[in-house]
């Protein structure tokens, strides 16, 4: 399979030829799954905590006396049933996180993108310089290559220029060649790529 290489101006460069070997057929489903689920699991602060009764601040004093007053016995100021009292099987912190092999990741990788590549979401580009940090500029690359609506941007390092002029562009997110993971691969329209990035890229998945 071979991509058009484009400048920052849309005008042709040439072509590249991917050399990893593209997944046509059904493998690798379960994989993408497996990886994007851990990785959004990840994403899980995993902070959100309650005191139970042990916890709360409050007397082990008995409310009232047991009997007499008429009332509902009541043995603690702390119940869950009174206002302020603890919460009963409340969330506390923990660990979302999910292991996922090397092998699994490799393959999600490599099944992702052959996806994206196959739906022609694919945009090459030669380089990606930007000569200011000004939006405006970032704008006119996005029209010259017909992006339209979300967009990832892969480079093989973070350019200052480029991250800057990119992060108020809503839909925009950027990425390097050596983080690239598969959930930033299936989440925008279009992936565009320096050329740099994708030998990159072709590099990470020769080695599965």
């Amino acid at each position: 399979m071979k991509l058009k290489i484009q400048d920052i101006k849309g005008k042709d460069q040439g072509e590249l030829e991917v050399k990893f070997q593209l997944i046509t057929n059904g493998k690798g489903t379960q994989a993408v799954h497996d990886t994007v689920v851990a990785f959004r699991a990840g994403q899980r602060s995993g902070t959100a905590c309650t005191k139970n009764v042990g916890e709360v601040a409050g007397t082990n004093k008995k409310p009232w006396k047991q009997k007499g007053t008429g009332r509902a016995r009541a043995g603690s100021f702390r119940s869950p049933l009174w206002r302020g009292g603890g919460v009963v099987f409340g969330p506390k912190p923990r660990d979302f996180s999910k292991k996922v092999s090397h092998s699994t990741k490799q393959l999600s990788l490599r099944k992702a993108l052959s996806e994206r590549l196959s739906a022609g979401d694919v945009v090459v580009v030669d380089d990606l310089k930007l000569a200011s940090a000004k939006t405006k500029e970032f704008i006119s690359v996005m029209s010259a290559l017909k992006l339209d609506g979300t967009a990832l941007i892969v480079a093989q390092t973070v350019d200052r220029n480029l991250m800057l002029a990119s992060r108020n562009v809503p839909n925009v997110h950027v990425a390097t060649s050596d983080s690239l993971n598969t959930y930033q691969v299936l989440r925008s329209d279009k992936l565009v790529f320096t050329r740099s990035a994708f030998e990159t890229i072709e590099a990470r998945l020769s080695n599965d």
